[in-house]
């Protein structure tokens, strides 16, 4: 059962410091893989042995969470993975300034908490200036791989995404969703989503060459979208 924290309460506004690559990782500079929203972390475990050549981070807002899985890592020594406890929204911004140019190369959200209500849009992982943060960061050809086995989380995560024109999708990936994971570890909700025969939408995107939009400018695209009477029945 997912536990929700609220990432607008006050505690959860207060920016933190990440450490750099250099204090998480044993070789801090491989290639990067960041993992937003990683959860108890076991997906990250399992690639990171997988992918040595990479270093994989995973960042989480559930603190106990964050525990358990630096205590797995550690227990492993794995010098190329590391968890951290923060806001993704309020903390990863600086943390991927201080990345060597080109050297994030993926950048994957998976199953991120749900949001229905219109009220609690803000409490949506992928917003519009963590979205340029990320575009900012990966270069042209680099990855962000988004995945939810519910609709209305991943629509407005592919609505941001594409409303930024910083993002474009491989031709040869079946629309509207991609059919397979181009992972090659499932996560914990995606294994038990498949197990019981339901789907997952999946969207595989590349940074292309586009200039990234103001965060205004993307706010205003992202409004008129929701309420489009308001842009085609301007006030006299």
């Amino acid at each position: 059962m997912r536990q929700h924290v609220n990432p607008l309460s006050r505690f959860f506004q207060l920016p933190l410091e990440l450490p750099p690559p250099q204090e998480l990782f044993s070789d801090p500079g491989q290639p990067v893989h960041l993992d937003i929203g990683c959860a108890r972390g076991r997906f990250l475990l399992a690639l990171a042995q997988q992918q040595p050549e990479f270093n994989h981070l995973g960042v989480e807002i559930r603190r106990a969470l964050v525990a358990a899985a630096e205590a797995d890592r550690q227990q492993l020594g794995l010098g190329n993975l590391h968890y951290l406890f923060c806001n993704a929204n309020i903390s990863v911004e600086g943390w991927l300034t201080a990345l060597a140019p080109g050297q994030l190369d993926l950048v994957s959200i998976q199953f991120p908490d749900p949001w229905f209500k219109k009220r609690h849009h803000k409490r949506r992982v992928l917003q519009p200036a963590l979205l340029l943060a990320i575009a900012a960061a990966l270069e042209p050809g680099k990855r962000l791989f988004m995945q939810s086995d519910i609709l209305d989380v991943i629509e407005p995560m592919v609505a941001v995404t594409e409303a930024s024109g910083c993002f474009s999708r491989p031709a040869t990936d079946a629309r509207p969703w991609r059919a397979d994971n181009p992972l090659p570890v499932p996560t914990e909700r995606e294994t038990y989503v498949l197990e019981q025969g339901l789907p997952v939408y999946r969207v595989l995107y590349e940074r292309n060459e586009t200039p990234l939009p103001s965060l205004q400018e993307l706010e205003q695209q992202l409004e008129a979208a929701d309420n489009p009477e308001t842009s085609t029945h301007p006030s006299a």
